[in-house]
């Protein structure tokens, strides 16, 4: 059975247990799309994101824990901090599958706590547990290790916050196991404006399915099918930045804070290059047989390692690397990990950081803004303090930890900030995709792609079981269609939780999602559900305040770059958002779905009032 919700007040430690109707899980599966049916009538414009009772929610969805395809992921969900719009951050390794090992499939926690604390669940039984020796002291690893320590359970899996959540960074990460991460739109701010360090959990239960031999018949397959493609391999012996330089070359890697076509130094930073010079190690998330994660050791200089450290991961490397015009993989590695340390989403942290140095070139902010630190391409150096002071709230870290619009704004150049309603893009430029740059705008939680990764589809990636094919990257006519099928499929995969890097055929998927629950699921009313719940993110977002207006690139990214693989190329944002709203059934003047299409998906509560 999938939907065991317990339910956690901070401020009066109230702690009860229920169950999620039947029907929601049915028709909106799990993951972040039932997580918004259940925070309808929570999330509002009243209050702000960081009031005690601004829900904080940890969801996982049917196939979490069942050992693969690449289930080991799950979501946590609320009002974004960063955005003040709907906010989801998916995150892997353990905690997810362990929670449902302990009898439980979702956490909904509100209130505050008077002081830190931590949630202890085991076997389905919770109490809160204090953590005041925690707070303002251990990092995320630490804190996992102390957990584990005073609870006597070697194997609890442990999700917590930084420096950064405790003091409120709007990009404040939750960090679990060997450096998994829910990084985007600020859920670690949220968790630590009610005190809660972090959430330890131990199961020693099985999960069972409607059909239990159908569905482990069916997932041996699937692992044995996914481990035997190509882009696994790929994806394990190189990690997620094994196409760094062929992403490079057709002009999608960010340099130089979004301003140049090209960076010599792309090679150094590769996955390649980090299998060759630094890897030691594999990790990977609960059944996964990818095992993407990095493990690496550097021997020696400034940046030697005491042993095994976590590799950084693509978005990582580009966001200390080419953003900054930095080609040294050592550096690149420490401010990764520095990140992780101090609880700071990677992607804002350099996104922004590296807008510093754009300012600073411009002089547009001089030494007195920084503090007297000069911020120069490709020297990293200030970074490290730079980052110190972002999860401090100290000094120009202030600044910098509201964001990279705030920052812009403040030195009057908000057209410089590369972020879509105030989250920093990630490492994939929009000019050398235009069906990206309309996911971009159109994600329920800004500039993301993470809910749709269509990059992939126009470099060939098609899945043409659900209408999918391969589309030019810089056509427009027919792309807008294409961007939202694409996004309704991806709003499947992120509630079922799955990892977006197992290629499984989406048939295979329904069989297994039947298996599963017992339900009677088929390819159209399984996107059909995908939409349901991409629709119902974007009514949150209209109560939210989400304008059509909001829905813009910057400028900074509205002009070409004289060469390079983006071929002088920028996508015609009005056409595709003209046709994107015809084709989802969207008002073109407010941008909200329209009252049929909400009836059509069986969104009719979403009227009321």
């Amino acid at each position: 059975m999938y939907g065991r919700l317990l339910r956690v007040d901070l401020t009066t430690a109230r702690i009860t247990s229920e169950t999620i109707p039947a029907d929601w899980c049915r028709d909106f599966i799990g993951g972040s799309g039932l997580a918004a049916r259940l925070l309808w009538d929570e999330i509002t414009a009243q209050g702000g994101p960081l009031d005690p009772q601004s829900p904080l929610l940890w969801i996982t969805g049917p196939l979490t824990g069942s050992g693969g395809p690449a289930t080991g992921r799950f979501t946590i969900c609320g009002r974004s901090p960063q955005t003040g719009l709907w906010g989801e951050s998916n995150i892997g390794g353990f905690v997810g599958p362990e929670l449902r090992f302990a009898g439980l499939d979702a956490v909904w926690i509100s209130g505050r706590a008077p002081e830190p604390v931590y949630l202890w669940i085991h076997n389905g039984q919770a109490e809160i547990r204090p953590a005041v020796s925690l707070w303002g002291r251990a990092d995320p690893y630490e804190t996992q290790q102390a957990i584990r320590n005073e609870t006597g359970e070697a194997q609890a899996r442990v999700a917590s916050i930084g420096l950064a959540g405790e003091n409120g960074v709007a990009y404040a990460l939750i960090l679990s196991d060997h450096g998994r991460v829910a990084g985007r739109t600020g859920m670690g701010a949220l968790m630590g404006s009610k005190n809660l360090k972090a959430l330890a959990v131990r199961g020693t239960g099985k999960l069972t399915f409607a059909d239990d031999p159908g569905y482990r018949r069916l997932r041996a397959a699937s692992n044995k099918s996914l481990l035997a493609q190509n882009l696994t391999s790929v994806l394990h012996q190189t990690g997620t930045s094994g196409s760094a330089e062929y992403l490079q070359m057709l002009g999608d890697m960010p340099q130089k804070y979004w301003t140049a076509p090209s960076f010599e130094g792309a090679e150094k930073v590769s996955g390649s290059e980090i299998a060759m010079s630094l890897l030691t190690g594999t990790s990977a998330c609960q059944g996964c047989v990818i095992r993407c994660g990095r493990e690496v050791t550097i021997p020696c200089g400034d940046y030697a390692t005491d042993g095994k450290v976590k590799g950084p991961e693509y978005e990582t490397i580009c966001s200390f690397g080419p953003q900054l015009l930095v080609d040294v993989l050592g550096v690149i590695t420490a401010l990764g990990n520095t990140c992780d340390r101090l609880g700071l989403d990677s992607i804002s942290a350099g996104n922004t950081i590296a807008l510093a140095y754009l300012l600073f070139e411009k002089g547009l902010i001089s030494c007195a803004d920084t503090g007297g630190v000069e911020l120069h391409w490709g020297d990293a150096a200030p970074c490290f303090d730079l980052l110190q002071q972002t999860a401090r709230r100290q000094g120009f870290g202030a600044l910098l930890a509201c964001g990279s619009l705030a920052l812009a704004s403040h030195f009057g150049a908000p057209e410089l900030a590369a972020q879509v309603n105030n989250l920093e893009m990630p490492m994939h430029d929009p000019r050398a995709f235009s069906g990206q740059a309309l996911a971009y705008l159109t994600s329920p939680r800004g500039a993301c792609h993470n809910q749709s990764d269509v990059f992939l589809v126009e470099m060939g990636g098609t899945l043409e079981e659900i209408g999918i094919d391969m589309i030019d990257r810089f056509e427009i006519s027919g792309k807008a269609a294409l961007v939202a099928r694409h996004q309704h499929w991806r709003t499947v995969c992120n509630n079922l939780v799955i990892c977006f890097f197992a290629v499984v055929p989406p048939s295979e998927l329904v069989d297994l999602l039947n298996a599963a629950s017992g339900e009677k699921y088929d390819l159209e009313n399984l996107l059909l559900a995908g939409e349901r719940c991409w629709n119902l993110k974007r009514a949150i977002n209209i109560r939210l305040g989400l304008t059509r207006q909001t829905e813009k690139l910057p400028r900074l990214l509205l002009e070409p770059l004289a060469d390079g693989g983006q071929e002088g190329y920028v996508p015609d944002m009005e056409t595709l958002l003209k046709d994107y709203y015809a084709a989802s059934g969207w008002d073109l003047h407010s941008g909200a779905p329209t009252q049929q299409k909400l009836e059509q998906l069986g969104l009719d509560f979403t009227l009321v009032g």
